[in-house]
């Protein structure tokens, strides 16, 4: 028997977490074995708030979301805190952290993935589980440092106001914010990023069903919409991630067909930016901006512009892994630096000492943002035989959120 295994086996057991699950999943391992043991154990102990959810985990992990996010309020109900215990094997030059995580409930985009960037550090994690209408607690653990996870959404807008409210004047210092988490919307961030030097993220406009409609319809022009702007669009469903119904859109023909088929009431659109390369490639970048200083996470390429790192190809090709390893170990002397003012910047409007950024590069040598937000899952679990570049350039990043936090903690 494994010992995550014997874990999710021993009633009242730690909590097992996202990492170690997710681990096995992006493994292709099969997580049956793991779920039906912790639905047994939760089911023999209905208050063992850990085991169900980890259960909640493990069927985010196998796609079956509804059933998750109802177990996971059913372990929520039970219990709000759940603590992850330093994991480093040696302890550091000097003492550990304690780190206070707000969270959401929600998927696992709806919150900063704080167990990736944690793992196997010094800093002891608890995490609080919130929402709009729960009861705050009047007395929270003992910390060093408290951050906000939650991620912006339509549904978490008023989670984050709230939470606004409830750190102001909070006597530990905060890690994200919640009002500059609220502008990672994409128009929000489009608002905020509009104007910067060196960037390009074109104008962004959220729409209901019946504009869209009228666009398909020619009653209404794109330029009445996006002024300046026209065809072909980019459209997607508000609150969609992973390229779910995003669509590009040439004409008002292939909005009617996109029309037909998405069901979704509220939507984003903006104007498509073609960012190919000379070699008719497009090229993508994961960026982690942690107190302003750019980190690059991955980089992904691929002939089709709507560019995931899963979908990309990375696995088949050995010249897309030489590429990246190189863009990686040139990072800081190259795209960082070309792009060292927009950066700046953006860390300036954003006023977030940890961000996550999707962009490119445009022809013209702009930063290209697709979109920027504190829940892009950066982590260090490709193999090292296919991408033995990664685990540094990883550890680069793991190691300057760590440092970020021991900053915040002395008010530096």
């Amino acid at each position: 028997m494994t010992d995550l295994m014997r874990q999710a086996c021993t009633p009242h057991a730690p909590l097992i977490g996202l990492a170690p699950l997710m681990r096995l999943a992006f493994l292709q391992q099969d997580l049956a074995p793991l779920g039906e043991a912790l639905l047994a154990r939760a089911q023999a102990h209905a208050d063992d708030a850990h085991a169900w959810l980890d259960f909640s985990t493990v069927l985010q992990l196998k796609g079956q979301r509804e059933l998750a996010l109802a177990v996971q309020a059913q372990a929520i109900e039970l219990q709000q805190w759940y603590s992850l215990p330093a994991q480093a094997a040696q302890p550091g030059p000097g003492p550990g952290l304690t780190l206070l995580v707000v969270m959401g409930p929600g998927d696992l985009m709806s919150n900063t993935p704080i167990e990736f960037l944690l793992e196997q550090s010094d800093v002891a994690i608890d995490l609080l589980y919130l929402s709009a209408d729960s009861v705050f607690p009047e007395e929270v653990p003992e910390h060093d440092v408290l951050l906000v996870a939650v991620a912006e959404s339509d549904a978490n807008q008023p989670l984050l106001a709230r939470l606004a409210a409830f750190l102001f004047e909070w006597p530990r210092p905060v890690v994200n914010l919640p009002e500059h988490i609220a502008h990672t919307s994409r128009d929000g961030l489009c608002a905020r990023l509009q104007d910067v030097p060196g960037v390009a993220m074109p104008r962004t406009a959220r729409l209901v069903r019946a504009q869209l409609e009228a666009l398909a319809s020619g009653e209404l022009q794109v330029d009445a919409l996006l002024p300046g702007d026209d065809f072909p669009l980019i459209v997607r469903p508000l609150g969609s991630h992973a390229g779910h119904d995003l669509e590009r859109i040439a004409s008002v023909a292939d909005l009617r067909g996109y029309l037909q088929k998405v069901d979704a009431e509220r939507f984003y659109i903006a104007r498509f930016v073609d960012y190919r390369n000379m070699d008719g490639q497009f090229r993508k970048y994961r960026i982690a901006l942690i107190d302003g200083r750019p980190y690059i996470c991955h980089f992904a390429v691929s002939s089709h512009w709507m560019i995931h790192y899963l979908n990309a190809g990375m696995d088949e090709s050995a010249v897309k892994r030489e590429e990246e390893a190189r863009i990686m170990a040139q990072f800081d002397e190259q795209f960082a630096r070309r792009h060292a003012q927009a950066f700046q910047a953006i860390d300036a409007r954003m006023g977030m000492p940890y961000l996550g950024i999707d962009c490119a590069e445009t022809r013209d040598g702009e930063l290209l943002v697709f979109e920027a937000d504190n829940a892009m899952i950066v982590h260090a679990m490709d193999a090292e035989e296919m991408y033995p570049y990664k685990r540094p350039a990883m550890q680069k990043v793991f190691a300057a959120f760590r440092a970020m936090l021991a900053r915040a903690a002395s008010g530096a």
